[in-house]
């Protein structure tokens, strides 16, 4: 049986294309001490902006771009509440498209899913929405625009964050740092390029970009740490469509959540984890106790792209002792009951192929719908794949029949992946899963919230053009 950690490497075959670009000079993260909170205070009411802003992605001399942000941030603020509190969000929309944002990973309310065009009505420019979220787990949840057919350009110009709710009694650790890895596609000018998701590109791997960020600066960011500070580190993808694997030189780094959900902490197998769009973990490691000691991050993109630079610096920090396990979020079930189980499948095709040589192969394809789920693209008023009652367990199968590798989010719902045989599953919860090419795999869930809910592609091009379902609990 695959166990959890072969899993998770064997999940992460690469599906990139092209290189990151030449790489930045080093920008500095102060030394943090054990007391002091990475994030603002817990704000339960909040009003956001997203409009247009100026950055500068690349280092000097290169100009600003001109991108699209949530209060003048890219990505846009952390938000941080306590697990238990409700959050009222007032989203005000000044770009020149609609808009909404999505909650992924955070079992909420359906109305509240964030789906323009399927669960709310997309925001037009100068109106607002008001989400209400009351997160029933612990964790932290990718927010980022998905819109039926309109989600690839508002991401791609930089509408991004993150939610962390804060658990009861949450590790204590020395620097607690989020960080979210968005990639960028730059003319020479660096204002951002138009990608047409009906071009060749978009029956292939997606839109991606040539330009690699971390928090919205050049890559690789310097984190000064003490000797000895225990880190956690909580790594989110919110590129349009790069599919790579993270690895870890210097460090011992343990996961102790994936997708927002617990686990009993693991290594993961030869330092790396595979990073698709909306995946998310929780890492904690402790630096080396000599100064001067590094640790990097690199996201394996082409030759290879340095994210973070953990740098030892200070006096030597006393030692954390064992890294303790988060507590499971209490809210999810601890077992299914796979014999009666409601049995769907979901079997994807189309995308363009790919010959000996590497090249596309498009003939035959229509580039305005190059994929396909059981024969169909999905559109709001389609028959949901399957209706249960709530309470109903739900094993899904998920044929992969393309030549790519196929990411897919359940949306309200987390969910085990179960072995081979169906006579168990790894231990820990996933709400977005990695389908390798010519693959079949099969998830297993409660369907213990009330709704519509989606199976989407989180490759943002591939959801526009259809590559995307939902269901019903009733």
């Amino acid at each position: 049986m695959p166990t959890r950690r072969i899993v998770l490497a064997g999940l992460g075959a690469c599906a990139v294309l092209g290189e990151a670009g030449a790489q930045s000079l080093p920008a500095t993260t102060p030394v943090k001490s054990r007391t002091e909170n990475a994030d603002s205070a817990a704000l339960p009411n909040r009003n956001l902006v997203a409009g247009p802003a100026k950055t500068r992605l690349r280092p000097p001399p290169a100009p600003e771009s001109e991108v699209w942000a949530v209060d003048g941030e890219t990505p846009g603020p952390v938000l941080r509440i306590k697990l238990g509190q409700t959050l009222r969000l007032r989203l005000e929309n000044r770009t020149t498209r609609p808009l909404s944002l999505h909650w992924h990973g955070l079992r909420g309310s359906s109305e509240m899913d964030g789906v323009g065009g399927f669960s709310q009505q997309p925001i037009a420019p100068g109106a607002s929405f008001e989400y209400r979220l009351t997160p029933p787990d612990s964790g932290f949840f990718l927010y980022r625009p998905l819109l039926v057919g309109a989600s690839s350009e508002p991401a791609g110009r930089g509408l991004a964050g993150l939610l962390i709710v804060e658990e009861t009694e949450p590790p204590r650790v020395d620097l607690d740092l989020p960080v979210v890895v968005t990639d960028w596609l730059l003319g020479d000018d660096q204002s951002i390029q138009a990608f047409d998701a009906k071009g060749p590109e978009g029956a292939a791997a997606g839109r991606l970009g040539n330009w690699i960020t971390v928090n919205g600066k050049a890559p690789p960011q310097r984190i000064a740490v003490l000797p000895g500070a225990r880190v956690r580190l909580r790594l989110a993808n919110a590129c349009n469509a790069r599919i790579t694997r993270l690895r870890f030189d210097g460090i011992k780094p343990f996961v102790m959540a994936v997708d927002s959900q617990p686990t009993d902490n693991f290594e993961p197998v030869r330092a790396q984890l595979p990073f698709a769009p909306g995946t998310r973990y929780d890492l904690v490691f402790d630096m080396p106790d000599e100064a001067g000691a590094t640790a990097m991050v690199t996201a394996l993109t082409g030759s290879g792209v340095p994210l973070l630079r953990f740098v030892a610096e200070g006096a030597r920090q006393a030692a954390a002792g064992e890294v303790a396990a988060l507590k499971p979020n209490p809210a999810l079930p601890l077992a299914v009951r796979l014999q009666d189980a409601k049995r769907s499948e979901v079997v994807v095709t189309g995308g363009a192929k790919v010959t000996a040589d590497s090249k596309l192969d498009l003939s035959g394809l229509d580039l305005a719908r190059p994929w396909a789920i059981n024969g169909a693209v999905g559109t709001p008023d389609a028959k949901p794949l399957f209706s249960v009652r709530r309470g109903a367990p739900v094993v899904i199968a998920i044929d992969n029949r393309t030549a790519f590798l196929q990411p897919f989010h359940v949306h309200g719902h987390s969910f085990r992946l179960l072995h081979p045989l169906d006579d168990g599953w790894e231990p820990y919860f996933l709400d977005t899963v990695q389908i390798p090419e010519g693959r079949r795999l099969h998830i297993a869930f409660i369907a213990d919230n009330p709704g519509r809910w989606l199976i989407s592609s989180t490759v943002l091009e591939r959801f526009d053009l259809g590559l995307w379902t939902w269901f019903e609990v009733t």
